[in-house]
């Protein structure tokens, strides 16, 4: 008769690592997370306000309105 005890492995090693700011590489801080510090967070921040940064989608009229809207 068999066990539960049989059937329960160990499990694999896991390396387990620091988390790393993803704007400059250092340790993270838990009160920046995911980045080390404010400064990096508000670099980060500009970037985004700045259109440095930019999410791929379909191209936008420069009207703004939707061309499925009727009037």
């Amino acid at each position: 008769m068999r066990t539960m005890t049989d059937e329960i492995k160990a499990p694999e090693a896991v390396r387990i690592t620091a988390a790393k700011c993803v704007r400059c590489g250092a340790p993270v801080t838990p009160r920046a997370r995911p980045f080390c510090s404010q400064r990096c967070a508000d670099l980060d921040l500009g970037g985004w306000l700045t259109e440095r940064y930019r999410v791929a989608g379909d191209p936008v009229s420069p009207e703004g309105g939707d061309e499925d809207e009727k009037p």
